[in-house]
């Protein structure tokens, strides 16, 4: 078959620079277009530097023809772009930001929520894909196989933890080496734009709704989610476990580990892994991932993959930066 072209908007950023990493060594993909309507003319690696003599790429700021553009863009803008760019209705668009994860249909196109693990034979199907966001991954990775079996009957409790990559690159107080450096901070308790997605996949396969009381934290490293996930349940951890490990027997990379886990376990790679454990009557779930690779850029090349009739592993089997 012809190689996949892809473009790519909002070039310059973290989750721009993580598809970039994927897509130039994708055997089946061409990148004809980085947008950047603030760096036109300039070379890629002048940002992405990890990929100086992997590419002569330089960013532009026209659309050129393509099979799928990813939308790498601040959250709101993608629904901009579509209005102020002309795109062909045979292009498919995969959107990172949070514009369709919650309300799917935009003019005559509508978004499937991209939780490959999840929604995999409608991806297949889709022309439009919402990447679900990074802590929603790895919450909703953590609860969905009890929500499938109606096994979540109480409140759900998370306590999670990102890295700074989580923010974006453009640099914020709270984004800096001098707030970040040694320092742990909670930040929008209960209220993270994340748990309306969380809800939203609960309540449709639990059948009824729980509240999810979700405190995020800001973490002194640079990419990666640790998620604690407990609510109460009367199973035991080896009966969860069991369920967890059927759930995503044919799940490419969500693994169930026997062992505790821990963040450098996935750090530069596509897994999700879960540990699962029981105590006092609460099962009690950890989930780890990349937050730039499964929470983002690497969840969106598999959305793509599907989208393609291929592999949906192609050019995601990444090693860990264990040491």
């Amino acid at each position: 078959m012809n190689k996949i072209k892809v473009a790519i908007a909002g070039g310059t950023g973290y989750t721009a620079g993580e598809l970039l990493r994927i897509l130039v060594n994708h055997p089946d993909v061409e990148i004809g277009s980085v947008l950047s309507t603030t760096s036109a003319g300039q070379p890629v690696t002048s940002f992405h530097r990890d990929l100086l003599g992997e590419t002569d790429l330089c960013f532009t700021d026209k659309l050129e023809a393509a099979d799928v553009i990813f939308l790498c863009l601040g959250h709101g803008l993608s629904r901009e772009f579509i209005d102020t760019h002309k795109i062909d209705d045979d292009t498919r668009i995969i959107d990172l930001g949070n514009d369709f994860r919650l309300d799917a249909d935009y003019g005559n196109r509508h978004f499937v929520y991209g939780l490959t693990d999840l929604y995999k034979e409608e991806i297949k199907g889709a022309r439009y894909i919402a990447n679900p966001g990074c802590f929603a991954t790895c919450i909703q990775l953590a609860t969905i196989p009890l929500a499938a079996l109606q096994m979540i009957s109480d409140d759900v409790h998370v306590t999670a933890i990102t890295g700074s990559t989580g923010a974006g690159r453009k640099l914020s107080e709270t984004s800096h080496f001098s707030y970040r450096n040694n320092n742990i901070s909670i930040y929008k308790s209960f209220t993270h734009q994340h748990l309306a997605e969380i809800e939203m996949t609960l309540s449709k396969l639990n059948g009824t709704a729980h509240q999810v009381n979700f405190v995020p934290m800001r973490g002194d490293f640079t990419r990666g989610i640790f998620a604690s996930v407990y609510t109460k349940c009367d199973s035991s951890a080896d009966e969860v476990n069991q369920i967890f490990k059927e759930y995503y027997k044919d799940s490419p990379f969500v693994f169930v580990s026997d062992d505790s886990i821990n963040l450098k376990d996935v750090v530069n790679t596509n897994k999700c892994l879960l540990h699962v454990e029981s105590h006092n009557g609460y099962i009690q779930i950890t989930s780890i991932i990349d937050n730039l690779l499964k929470g983002a850029s690497g969840q969106a090349v598999e959305n793509m993959n599907l989208m393609f009739g291929l592999d949906q592993t192609t050019a995601l089997k990444l090693k860990a930066n264990l040491f």
